[in-house]
């Protein structure tokens, strides 16, 4: 197999499809399960950068093929050569880490929704906190157990942890290496909500749905501001505010609204 064929068909194993303005992103390595290699970690990045440059899609949907979320990196791969560092998808077996899934998702403005089917832990449990909204499976499990394997959180888990649940509680999920059951994360407010398996997926295009009927400018300009705010004071923030607000009073989308809201209609956007 050449090199090129053998990209591509590591490339197959992150699915890709937009129906309607929702985009969904899928881990497809079930008996690995869903663990990640170098060339994935470049396709995750292009998939998510596209749908973001995608004026159509307005909510992008992550989850995994079979009863894995996502394992983290593919570690036994990578001892073979196979796997993470072997140069694939890479330049000369260096990461770009500006441009990896955890900084990808974290600076696109399109709402990101992670469909938490299984297992996510390590480098997976870091590609969930970074999505906006996470709504698990009851048969998923978030493992943090980096410490028991002599690690830390592979990419931004130590910045994304105390900004979710507060420096306490992620000091004593990151040190003790403890895995949590969905009623557990639920409880902690590390996922939204908690379905059946067989509702999962209906419960994530539900909310996508909710999203993208929405004014996407609006909402992409929310969830810019929301990041600006982890790092600006209130003064400064306010003054981003203001003129993030500018361009949205003279959008069609502004208008539409008014007049939608006054007809008591649904509202028809088109991200002008």
């Amino acid at each position: 197999m050449t090199s090129t064929e053998s990209a591509a068909a590591q490339t197959d194993q992150i699915l890709y499809e937009v129906d309607g303005h929702i985009a969904t992103i899928s881990f497809n390595r079930p008996d690995r399960m869903n663990t990640i290699t170098g060339v994935m970690l470049a396709a995750i990045s292009e998939r998510l950068l596209e749908a973001d440059a995608d004026d159509n899609v307005r909510a992008i949907v992550i989850t995994g093929v079979g009863r894995a979320w996502c394992a983290g990196l593919d570690i036994e791969a990578a001892s073979n050569g196979g796997g993470i560092g072997d140069g694939s998808g890479t330049n000369n077996g260096e990461f770009d880490l500006r441009n990896a899934p955890p900084v990808v998702l974290h600076k696109i403005d399109t709402p990101t929704i992670a469909a938490l089917n299984g297992g996510a832990a390590g480098y997976g449990l870091d590609l969930a906190l970074g999505c906006d909204i996470r709504i698990a499976s009851s048969k998923a499990k978030l493992a943090a157990s980096y410490a028991a394997r002599g690690l830390l959180p592979e990419s931004g888990g130590t910045w994304l942890l105390p900004r979710i649940l507060g420096w306490s509680k992620s000091a004593e999920l990151l040190f003790t290496g403890r895995t949590l059951t969905a009623p557990e994360a639920l409880d902690l407010g590390l996922v939204s909500n908690v379905v059946e398996p067989d509702e999962l997926m209906d419960t994530a295009y539900g909310l996508a749905g909710e999203i993208v009927a929405n004014a996407p400018l609006a909402i992409r300009a929310a969830k810019r501001m929301m990041r600006h705010s982890m790092t600006e004071n209130l003064e400064d923030h306010v003054q981003r505010q203001y003129l993030a607000l500018l361009p949205l009073f003279g959008s069609k989308d502004f208008r539409e609204g008014l007049m939608a809201y006054m007809e008591k209609r649904p509202a028809s956007f088109t991200r002008e």
